[in-house]
């Protein structure tokens, strides 16, 4: 096992930036990526960032609490949610990108639809953030034509109504990867640079609470793909499965499953408490600093 770990960071440490359009981002130390739903119906936030306006000072507040990158979404992913069109999609998106465009900071686009992709990266979004995965058509060749522009890939199936029943499988780390090495190759083949690439094993996304938890046990067996992961544990269900808390009391569950996910190797964390992420994450490198010193002295 030890020889394993050893193995998982040397791999890890291959990969220490991840280009996006305007900023190439250090990942020399975990990011924290903050969520602004701009939705009526997200299954924890929902409504609260709902207009425009309400969404923008959520922009800046995150900011303030020490976000590293902004992640805007216009249609809710939760299990058993029906799609939207994109035209109303890129209504609620697009005041909000234009403003948060102006803040100085990586801004991460969360959407599955090509032409809300298309519309903006025109705009100048820095980031695409797929569940899906850069599988509608027409999403590749997209992202090849912006050839600076980050992208996340994450593992799901389905779609967000009928995922929670396609949670069959013969090992679920080893499909995970499997998917996440596929989507990466693909992507690759089609002219999208391998640095601008992050993978996201999709926690909640198709998968039991017990396939979350071992996925997350075992998560550093993505780390030989070669490319950063991105995690998103935040108020997550299975952690409300664990701990019987409602959503909205689950932010020492978030902050828990987080820092395991940095234990196993996660480099950027989507999430919806950022200050309190933020000083988890300052304490996770404090004690690293602190561990690395140790073993060199």
């Amino acid at each position: 096992m030890g020889h394993g770990m050893n193995f998982n960071k040397h791999e890890s440490a291959k990969v220490l930036s991840w280009q996006t359009r305007r900023y190439a981002l250090d990942l020399s130390r975990p990011l924290v990526m903050g969520i602004v739903n701009v939705t009526p119906d997200s299954f924890s936030d929902g409504g609260q960032h709902a207009s425009a306006a309400q969404a923008i000072a959520h922009c800046q507040r995150l900011l303030e609490e020490g976000a590293d990158i902004l992640d805007i979404g216009g249609e809710s992913s939760r299990p058993g949610s029906q799609g939207l069109s994109s035209e109303e999609e890129w209504a609620r998106i697009a005041p909000v990108l234009e403003e948060a465009l102006k803040l100085n900071v990586p801004v991460s686009v969360d959407t599955c639809k090509t032409d809300v992709m298309a519309r903006a990266l025109d705009q100048g979004a820095d980031i695409i953030n797929d569940i899906q995965a850069l599988r509608a058509d027409g999403a590749l060749s997209l992202l090849q034509a912006h050839p600076t522009a980050g992208v996340c890939l994450m593992h799901m199936r389905g779609v967000s109504s009928t995922m929670q029943s396609l949670c069959d499988y013969d090992d679920v780390v080893s499909d995970v990867a499997g998917f996440l090495q596929e989507r990466a190759t693909c992507a690759m083949a089609a002219g999208i640079a391998a640095n601008r690439i992050v993978l996201d094993p999709g926690y909640g996304f198709a998968k039991t609470t017990p396939q979350n938890l071992e996925l997350l046990a075992r998560q550093s067996e993505l780390l030989p793909l070669g490319f950063p992961i991105l995690v998103g544990w935040s108020r997550k269900r299975s952690l409300g499965d664990v701990t019987g808390r409602a959503v909205d009391q689950r932010l020492a569950a978030s902050l828990t499953a987080a820092v395991l996910a940095l234990n196993q190797g996660a480099k950027i964390l989507r999430v919806h408490d950022v200050a309190a992420s933020v000083d988890a994450v300052k304490v996770w490198c404090a004690v690293g600093t602190r561990s690395l010193e140790s073993s060199l002295g």
